[in-house]
């Protein structure tokens, strides 16, 4: 290449295949899977560098310098998605991490910056803006793609989390049939019927923690968990929820205080599967040998249930994010983290779904409430 005063753009439009020789030898040193070839990363590159070219020779606003200096993309809203877009989805299906991805950007940086310093006879105000510009154009470029990376990788890892739960639910379907079988035809002897007894309670839940993954998985994928509302009483419905939780755990002091008009118009389904995971996470992280409450009262337009325990308080800085998926399953170093956390999650998506709210108190020495406030009607 000849020593020229060429523009950035210019340069760029006119040395595309050296600047892609530099940058592939850096892409094939790349540890990683071998789906994607170099090929297509080489169309992906080229895509993008006439796009940051065609930026360069375009007069740029205030706004959008701003923008592109923070690497912000300006993808959205378009129909059709950008080079950049459809690396990160490449790199996403190929199995790529984000360093690696990032890295390559990195590289793509150097090789034009390298090649075109060494081609200027001067460095000129207006080469300087170029390298401005361009460098906010590649930090955008790397926006555009990352988004589109961990959005790809989200979705699959949902995809694969349904498929899982969905496919879990027979063989767990049939022990809890097969343990209760054996259970209820004939009187098994010590120590065989409290093993029985055993497989049929974790088999259940582990029913559970399958139906609240299959609730997780339909809200990442957009879906609102339905909600049938009809009238009935809620009374009747938490009753129906703990007695489900005593038979899960035959030793548990279980108390149910009921109080006034409970009738309304919600989905009882629902409410019970929010009750179910509420008591059940009381007795996971409450004291075992003080009660678990539950009760229910109406307060004007609205009606309260409120589960309480005892126990170790949940710490303070974590009752903000106590409702996030993957994160409501710990209370401090001494939590049991063994389980997904979605069940508060679960617990929350029903109540919005019925136009509710659900808070949670907790300190030593009040012990833990979760409070469900539901309008009288859901519909």
């Amino acid at each position: 290449m000849e020593r020229t005063g060429l523009s950035l753009a210019a340069f760029i439009r006119a040395n595309v295949e050296p600047i892609l020789a530099e940058w592939e030898v850096f892409a094939r040193a790349l540890p990683g899977p071998e789906e994607m070839g170099v090929v297509a990363l080489r169309d992906h590159a080229r895509a993008m560098l006439v796009v940051i070219a065609t930026d360069l020779e375009k007069p740029q606003t205030r706004s959008q310098q701003s923008d592109k200096s923070k690497g912000r993309s300006d993808a959205e809203g378009r129909h059709a998605t950008t080079p950049a877009q459809e690396h990160g989805a490449g790199r996403a299906e190929s199995g790529f991490t984000v360093s690696q991805m990032v890295a390559e950007f990195r590289a793509l940086r150097a090789s034009v910056i390298h090649l075109w310093s060494a081609n200027q006879e001067h460095a000129r105000k207006a080469d300087l803006e170029d390298m401005i510009r361009f460098n906010e154009a590649i930090d955008q470029a790397i926006a555009e793609s990352i988004t589109t990376y961990m959005h790809d990788v989200t979705q699959t890892r949902d995809r694969f989390l349904a498929i899982l739960g969905h496919d879990l639910r027979t063989p767990i379907g049939a022990i809890i049939t097969s343990s209760g079988f054996m259970r209820e035809i004939a009187p098994l002897p010590e120590p065989h019927l409290s093993l029985v007894t055993r497989i049929e309670q974790s088999a259940r839940r582990m029913n559970q923690m399958v139906t609240d993954l299959l609730e997780f998985t339909r809200t990442r994928f957009g879906d609102s968990i339905p909600v049938h509302a009809v009238d009935m009483d809620l009374a009747e419905a938490i009753q129906d929820a703990a007695s489900e939780v005593r038979a899960s755990h035959p030793s548990l002091e279980l108390r149910v205080s009921v109080n006034g008009n409970l009738r309304g118009k919600w989905d009882r389904a629902r409410l019970a599967q929010a009750l179910i995971n509420l008591l059940s996470n009381a007795v996971e992280h409450g004291d075992a040998t003080r009660p678990v409450t539950v009760s229910a009262s109406r307060e004007g337009k609205e009606v309260l249930v409120r589960v309480h325990n005892e126990g170790t308080a949940i710490p303070a800085d974590q009752v903000e994010g106590l409702f996030d998926p993957m994160k409501g399953s710990s209370r401090g170093e001494t939590g049991d983290r063994r389980h997904l956390g979605l069940g508060l999650y679960i617990v929350e998506r029903i109540v919005l779904a019925h136009h509710g709210k659900v808070d949670v108190d907790s300190s030593a020495g009040r012990g833990t409430s979760f409070t469900i406030r539901l309008p009288a009607s859901a519909a």
